[in-house]
């Protein structure tokens, strides 16, 4: 179907589906395999692990089955031990508790870690905590830590990496990186991804091509809860922050830096976003810097400190419904450098703040009920 350009508010109508069917692109959605669905159910460190790390402060055993092959105080060692003692397509549960310090345990490829226990982490500048750089098919199927990393997770030049349930309960830090300046990474796939504390962004990404999220959940985070940059071909299930970015031009949910850009220099819909709730915190979503080829389902936005939602300079952008009530206005902006908004479709209820577009962009497409004052091109 070829879109007309059209501007301007438009009252709730059946025609509006047909403009935003227009807006999806041919590129096949991710699916999550049925292994995977199977693992995320069962019990980390559940069945008979290759090698187990066991033990209390102190007092640590590292075992390959019956053969033990660390047994000391050094928490890291002994969790590296494990790791490293393992082969690809093999499986290490952490079940003991510890802290690490401002080191990194890394993974190599083909391996699953689970982390049962807790794993405290310190702050080594530009590392993270748990790395696995330059790797294909790494598996964290399970994860609680805490503490204050620099990067709890830092990834670069993965291939199949899968990260399960992750419980990320920080006092400062980032949580989950992926390298900007390093190697894309390709078909990544996060379950259950929960931040909290973060002094920075509980998810950030950088260069993916290929990936299917489930659930974010930021919490009391500093930054944003899902910034996605120069990434393509993706699904995202829901993204749920409560005071996110704070005080910050962040969001909840945040795609930047030619997000959804695809390799022939279109936005065709090559991203589906099903949800994204925010409450407090900055902004609840934003599209910036020549970022685009979305469409987000649903909204659910309350009293967001920063706009309820900022498009800036973003091309092919759907938002197909929800409701946005109180918070930030909506809003359509533009900066200079980049070529203006085009092909916006936002069709929502909007109730006690206000919806403006300034500068008017290219086929912007409004459907706006509730109480807003609405000022549209």
């Amino acid at each position: 179907m070829t879109l007309t350009p059209r501007r301007g508010l438009r009252l709730l109508a059946a025609t509006a589906g047909a403009f935003l069917m227009g807006a999806v692109g041919a590129v096949a959605l991710p699916q999550i395999g049925t292994d995977d669905a199977a693992h995320a159910q069962a019990s980390c460190g559940s069945g008979t692990p290759h090698a187990t790390v066991t033990g209390s402060s102190g007092a640590y055993v590292t075992r390959e089955g019956s053969t033990t092959v660390y047994s000391g105080s050094d928490y890291r060692a002994a969790v590296q031990a494990g790791v490293d003692t393992i082969s690809s397509g093999q499986r290490v549960a952490v079940m003991a508790s510890g802290n690490i310090g401002a080191s990194t345990i890394t993974i190599q490829s083909g391996k699953t870690f689970e982390g049962c226990g807790t794993i405290t982490v310190g702050n080594r500048s530009g590392r993270g905590a748990i790395e696995a750089i330059n790797t294909t098919d790494v598996n964290i199927a399970f994860l609680k830590m805490s503490g204050n990393p620099y990067f709890g997770l830092r990834f670069s030049g993965t291939n199949g990496l899968k990260l399960g349930d992750i419980d990320l309960t920080l006092s400062g830090g980032m949580g989950i990186r992926f390298d900007r300046d390093a190697a894309w990474n390709y078909n990544v796939t996060m379950n259950d991804i929960y931040v909290s504390g973060a002094g920075s962004h509980a998810v950030e990404t950088w260069n993916i091509d290929g990936f299917n999220i489930t659930k974010v959940t930021a919490r009391n985070v500093g930054e944003s809860g899902l910034l996605i940059q120069n990434s393509r071909n993706g699904w995202v299930g829901t993204v749920d922050g409560n005071n996110v970015g704070a005080g910050t031009g962040y969001a909840t949910f945040r795609m930047a830096n030619t997000n959804g850009r695809l390799s022939n220099g279109s936005y065709s819909t090559n991203i589906w976003v099903d949800n994204v709730i925010s409450r407090g915190g900055g902004r609840g979503i934003f599209c910036v810097s020549q970022s685009g080829g979305v469409v987000i389902k649903n909204v659910d936005l309350a009293s967001n400190g920063n706009n309820s939602v900022l498009i800036e300079n973003c091309y092919n952008v759907s938002i197909r419904g929800g409701t946005v009530n109180g918070g930030g206005e909506v809003r359509l902006a533009a900066r200079t450098e980049f070529a203006n908004n085009k092909d916006i479709w936002m069709i929502m209820t909007v109730n006690n703040t206000s919806v403006r577009e300034s500068p008017c962009g290219e086929n912007t497409n409004w459907t706006i009920s509730g109480n807003a004052s609405v000022n549209v091109c």
